[in-house]
């Protein structure tokens, strides 16, 4: 049923966005009886919840380019491409709409950047193994930093991000780190 649900939110999602997403269309897609969603998930913020709490566990593909260059432009890159994705990028931006107006999905989105970005700073430990890096940098700052301004494009000042923009990000990242401010 919780796959069911999930599955159906993220259809909802990707065909109408966060202000389309109600509780009877993930009801109906589903097959799961609309009391039953309300009484287990109690909201759209409960639906957008749940489906990031699953979500931060899933595998990221991350890169192993062998630099530390090549991989942070890799993951910005994948962060890029994921909101040029007519399938993702519509529901990744349901997700931030989300933890804009609500703060159990602002608190779902915060653990799932957690668990991302964990995930992501592997590229960066493997950078200082290497010795491409300082061991003094948090591996996790590095990867905020590097994506941070594809947020800031696209939910601040609503740019596109081009491919330039987001390897750009990347090197900023990159050089802040090797100095040792990150």
């Amino acid at each position: 049923m919780r796959d069911a649900v999930r599955q159906a939110t993220l259809g909802e999602l990707a065909e109408h966005g966060f202000r389309g997403l109600t509780v009877e269309n993930v009801a109906e897609r589903s097959g799961v009886h609309k009391t039953t969603v309300y009484r287990r998930w109690g909201s759209v913020a409960g639906l957008i919840s749940d489906a990031l709490e699953l979500a931060k566990d899933e595998p990221w593909p991350i890169p192993d380019t062998g630099s530390i260059e090549g991989d942070l432009r890799g993951i910005v890159q994948l962060v890029r491409s994921g909101f040029d994705d007519p399938e993702l990028g519509p529901v990744s931006a349901a997700f931030v709409a989300a933890a804009v107006q609500d703060a159990d999905a602002a608190r779902a989105l915060h653990e799932f950047f957690v668990a991302r970005h964990e995930q992501s700073a592997e590229v960066v430990r493997r950078a200082i193994t290497r010795g491409e890096l300082p061991d003094v940098i948090d591996v996790r700052e590095v990867i905020r930093v590097a994506v941070a301004p594809v947020y800031y494009r696209l939910f601040v000042a609503h740019e596109p991000v081009t491919e330039r923009d987001a390897d750009r990000a990347a090197d900023a990242a990159l050089a802040a780190a090797r100095a040792g401010v990150l």
